[in-house]
């Protein structure tokens, strides 16, 4: 969806308390100019990811989420895959130290263990250090599939052993990866792709979905806001 014709105001009472983005597009980016895939990660991750959350800290959003390696990923060719975790250990050592020196708090979701030791080492010492953190809550997910976190949960309710009877949503929802986070009120899927591929499947089931055709390397804090003006003009009856 082109946001041009929306006025971007933004009404800082209506703001949304957690927004999750689907990073879609970097490598589209890169090829258009003639560069290898991962440099468009790379310009992602250098140029894009620090403003937005930036954004968020200055207009008051309490909560953002970017899906950074899906489960799916994996079947990437070696070399991507090879230069997709250089960009991790770029952002793990210098982006994400910086958010957290700012008061950010970071989150992961998904099942990290399968990532080379170090970058899963790193991740747990950057969660740890910002865990008093209370400024934004910054979650990014890795190796995360909504189909896996669900089955993941289950495995864990199963292994407590807890009486089926018992399960309520609340009690499942304590059992996925985003225990603790509010649902995401807006999913915003750059890239032009018009679907949520497994994106939090449990928790959007009220998300406004918006699809957007800038690639991400290109989501500037200013289509953002666009972004959220459109979320502001969504009447959201939550089934009421």
């Amino acid at each position: 969806m082109a946001l041009q014709s929306i006025d971007t105001s933004i009404d800082p009472n209506k703001l949304p308390k957690h927004i999750a983005i689907i990073m879609d597009g970097n490598r589209r980016w890169a090829r258009a100019r003639g560069l290898d895939p991962v440099k468009g990660h790379e310009q992602a991750t250098i140029k894009v990811i620090e403003p937005l959350i930036e954004k968020c800290g200055e207009l008051g959003i309490e909560y953002v989420t970017f899906w950074a390696f899906s489960t799916e990923n994996w079947k990437r060719d070696e070399v991507e895959l090879t230069g997709l975790f250089d960009v991790f250990r770029l952002g793990l050592g210098t982006l994400a130290a910086r958010f957290i020196q700012k008061g950010a708090r970071l989150r992961i979701l998904g099942d990290i263990n399968k990532f080379p030791s170090d970058i899963a080492k790193k991740t747990l010492e950057m969660m740890s250090m910002s865990s008093s953190n209370n400024k934004i809550n910054v979650t990014f997910a890795l190796n995360y599939g909504g189909r896996d976190e669900i089955l993941r949960a289950v495995k864990k309710i199963i292994s407590e052993k807890i009486d089926p009877e018992s399960i309520t949503d609340e009690l499942f929802s304590a059992h996925l990866d985003t225990a603790g986070l509010p649902d995401p009120d807006l999913i915003i899927r750059t890239g032009g792709e018009q679907r949520t591929s497994g994106y939090l499947p449990w928790q959007s089931v009220y998300s406004e979905l918006l699809f957007v055709p800038v690639l991400f390397p290109d989501f500037t804090p200013q289509e953002f806001e666009k972004a959220i003006a459109w979320y502001q003009q969504r009447d959201r009856r939550m089934g009421k």
